[in-house]
């Protein structure tokens, strides 16, 4: 289960799903992998925000929701990079939600990513992500 991509000493680590979203910053390094929980992110204002570009009238409800969280979840990473507020990044999500968010993610904010990987790990314990990002 590791990654074979080193998480340097200072970088978050964002963690999401199309449901949610958890950021993380590495206070160890890239052997050892010590992460501090920044903040969670959730959805919000779903119904009057939508998602980017067209969609395919066969997507369900929980769909849209997702594309509209994985847009709002590209915004937040452009505003905290343009604020001089994001140290690079790693970006874990899975496959769906990686698959939405790519395209959407800023220049500015690509920059920053260090590497993405299609994983789902919203609900692993904090020891489980640190392993799994450490170089052993």
């Amino acid at each position: 289960m590791s990654v074979s991509y080193p998480v340097p000493h200072g970088a978050n680590v964002v963690i999401a799903t199309g449901e949610m979203a958890k950021v993380f910053h590495n206070r160890g390094d890239k052997e050892y992998v010590t992460l501090e929980h920044v903040c969670d992110l959730t959805p919000h204002d779903l119904l009057d925000d939508g998602p980017s570009g067209k969609t395919p009238p066969e997507e369900s409800k929980s769909e849209l929701d997702e594309a509209t969280f994985s847009k709002q979840l590209a915004e937040y990473l452009y505003k905290q990079a343009h604020a001089g507020k994001l140290p690079d990044f790693v970006l874990i999500a899975d496959p769906d939600t990686l698959g939405e968010i790519r395209p959407l993610l800023h220049k500015e904010v690509q920059d920053k990513l260090l590497f993405s990987e299609a994983k789902t790990l919203i609900n692993a314990r904090m020891h489980e992500i640190e392993r799994s990002l450490s170089r052993m």
